[in-house]
């Protein structure tokens, strides 16, 4: 009965921490990922990563994107594809050009170098549409070109991954136009569900006999979407927010957030939060103390900047620009991923592992507070994006 002992103490300090949070001026879910840290490997240790935690995690980071998807203005979304285009390529060129100077200049290889650009470049938008939500933000212009953003910069580092791992890794080497294809592949059938599938889906079985069946049936067509993005080398949180969208066009999409956000809020997304904190361990990172720093600060500004260029050429002014980079900033759970795919394939060095597993915890700490600042700002001078 362990995991009911672990399940106790992050539930009850996530809302504790969630809480102090609030109060101290800061988004609630800065706290629940200090929780992680505290309770895991890098300070009492009394939590360890494991099956339990990792399973329930992973269910909360879908519930979280697929709640995103159903609060999602379409038509906004509709409307920001240039800027979401526009802010991905920026912030992947001068994180992957800022990531690969660092490391040459901490003596990495060539291949080695090109790898921790690609890590620096990915986003994870989770943790920011989370703030968003809490601020009513989600749907406004800013928030509809992160979301979309975010897709974007999936596919493209994705690709940029296959290449890399095919050029230099120590595994199997990759089909590119298979890769390609199968993306093709799943815009194709998630357009194709989304419009003419979910709809009917969701009219032939709400009407179950049975409690709950259209929670249970949206639910079942979340996992199917994110299955789905995953084998198709997409991240299973891009299938998540596009069931999401799917559902939010039907009329069931109110009885659905009511229903499902007390079960992913309750129980799954506090895991969710403290799962990324349990994966800093401050062992041997002593002696990089200062590659942790420099890499640190790159990662943050070189999404800031990249992003916020694209923002301001496709029409954002100065403080919308700067507030949409700081969106892109938290690498997250995809960056963690891509980390172990690193080290696994030999592109990462198993010495700079767990520094580079701080600084992408850094980013994710720090993105909350940036952008409450950053949107608070934004309302009480009245700027437009």
């Amino acid at each position: 009965m362990e995991f009911i002992l672990t399940l106790l103490l992050i539930l009850l300090s996530t809302k504790l921490a969630g809480d102090l949070a609030v109060r101290l001026g800061q988004p609630a879910v800065l706290g629940k990922l200090i929780v992680g840290i505290v309770l895991g490997p890098a300070v009492l240790g009394w939590i360890q990563e494991g099956e339990f935690i990792h399973f329930m995690s992973e269910i909360g980071v879908l519930l979280l994107m697929f709640i995103a998807g159903l609060e999602t203005d379409l038509d906004q979304l509709r409307r920001s594809w240039k800027s979401s285009i526009a802010v991905a390529v920026g912030g992947i060129i001068l994180p992957l050009f800022g990531g690969m100077g660092i490391a040459e200049l901490f003596g990495f290889s060539y291949s080695h170098s090109l790898f921790l650009g690609a890590i620096l470049s990915a986003t994870s938008v989770s943790i920011s549409a989370q703030v968003l939500k809490d601020m009513n933000k989600l749907n406004s212009r800013e928030g509809s070109t992160i979301l979309g953003a975010a897709v974007v910069d999936d596919i493209l580092v994705v690709i940029m991954l296959a290449v890399l791992m095919s050029l230099f890794g120590e595994g199997e080497s990759v089909s590119l136009g298979l890769l390609i294809g199968k993306k093709l592949l799943f815009f194709a059938v998630a357009l194709i569900a989304g419009w003419l599938i979910v709809p009917r889906v969701l009219k032939w079985l709400a009407p179950l006999k049975v409690t709950e069946a259209t929670v249970s049936i949206a639910l079942v067509i979340c996992f199917a979407f994110s299955w789905f993005a995953e084998w198709t080398g997409m991240a299973g949180i891009i299938g998540a927010f596009a069931a999401g969208i799917a559902v939010s066009q039907t009329a069931y999409k109110h009885n659905v957030q009511e229903k499902l956000e007390p079960i992913a809020y309750a129980m799954f997304v506090p895991v969710f939060f403290v799962s990324i904190g349990l994966n800093v361990s401050l062992k041997g990172a002593g002696s990089q103390i200062g590659f942790v720093i420099v890499l640190s600060i790159a990662a943050v500004l070189s999404k800031m900047i990249g992003g916020g260029l694209g923002a301001r050429l496709t029409g954002f002014n100065n403080h919308s620009s700067i507030a949409i980079g700081a969106g892109m900033v938290s690498r997250g759970e995809v960056a963690l991923i891509i980390a172990a795919m690193g080290l696994g394939s030999g592109l990462l060095p198993q010495a700079y592992f767990t520094s580079v597993i701080i600084v992408v915890i850094i980013t994710t700490l720090v993105t909350p507070p940036m952008l409450k600042a950053l949107f608070r700002e934004k309302v009480k001078t009245g700027q437009d994006g």
